[in-house]
């Protein structure tokens, strides 16, 4: 909807493209998509259970799965509802404000995650190659303050990015190809300047791709250097068994947010971006619980005690 304000035209409502340009494709699309949602929030939820009532998971490990749980349910509630019913009417509107909501919930969990899989490599870090100051290290103040930090944070610069784009103008049209409301599709529907928003955009990839990375990716140096001077096998063992689940969840999710936003604006592709926004909004939540369950026999006892709990 375009409403007439001070003698130009603004959008009061977006439109949703979603996956429109496929008809044939919704009802396979819904199901799938709904399977997904019911396994991601299934997974987390049992995780966050599990976690909150085995006392032997009380451990900064998984404290912070706990928060990780916790911002998948964020991420993939923020967006799934309304794309399942953007498939069910095959038009699906969303006011300025839903769209501002939903922008400022997925950015904020997704950013977290990213944070956070740096915290959760440098409690890697501190469990392998300093193991008899572990304790010391990552104490539960210490966490506690990390993962506030981690919250906080990414809060506020959700908050920067949407209230920049709040201040656009947007006069039409107001199609959005995509099927939530993400950054890069909202700034070329822009019919101001966006010369602030993509500043702040690129300080933030600065962040989370650069320096967010590098991080991770010197913790797990250190990491694999101190496994190679490891003596006995079984240690070794024990050792990558710990570090593959994060290693693997790392891969898959900053390969497909590196992509979607690691990139210019002006080269943004609506199918592309479609695709991998599928994968970090629905597919990597459902695949994180799985990952972290079927590689990690304590997460699976209590997952065993919780089912008997129920069943009894």
């Amino acid at each position: 909807m375009i409403a007439l304000n001070l003698n130009h035209t603004a959008v009061t409502e977006f439109i949703l493209q979603g996956f429109s340009e496929h008809p044939e494709y919704h009802i396979f699309l819904f199901c799938c998509l709904l399977s997904l949602y019911c396994v991601a929030l299934t997974g987390n939820v049992l995780i966050i259970v599990a976690i909150t009532f085995n006392p032997g998971l009380h451990t900064p490990m998984y404290f912070f799965l706990f928060n990780l749980a916790t911002m998948d349910i964020i991420c993939t509630s923020a967006i799934m509802p309304k794309t399942l019913e953007g498939l069910m009417i095959q038009k699906s509107s969303i006011s300025f404000g839903g769209c501002m909501a939903q922008l400022y919930f997925f950015s904020w969990a997704l950013s977290s995650e990213l944070l956070l899989l740096t915290v959760m490599a440098y409690d890697r870090y501190a469990a392998i190659c300093h193991p008899l100051h572990y304790s010391t290290m990552m104490s539960k103040a210490f966490c506690s303050v990390l993962a506030a930090g981690v919250w906080v944070i990414c809060a506020f610069n959700s908050a920067i990015n949407t209230g920049l784009t709040m201040q656009l103008n947007f006069c039409g049209p107001n199609v959005i190809t995509h099927f939530f409301c993400e950054i890069p599709p909202l700034l070329r529907l822009s019919c101001s300047s966006t010369y602030v928003n993509n500043v702040m955009i690129t300080l933030a990839d600065a962040f989370y791709g650069g320096f967010d990375f590098l991080m991770i990716i010197v913790s797990y140096g250190f990491i694999i250097s101190s496994i190679v001077k490891m003596r006995s096998s079984e240690g070794k063992q024990k050792a990558f068994s710990t570090c593959s689940s994060h290693l693997i969840v790392v891969c898959m999710y900053c390969t497909a947010v590196f992509y979607a936003y690691i990139s210019p604006v002006s080269g943004y592709s609506a199918e592309k971006g479609k695709l991998v926004g599928v994968l970090y909004t629905i597919v990597s939540p459902t695949l994180n619980p799985l990952i972290y369950t079927l590689r990690n026999k304590e997460v699976k006892a209590a997952l065993r005690k919780v089912f008997l709990f129920f069943r009894n």
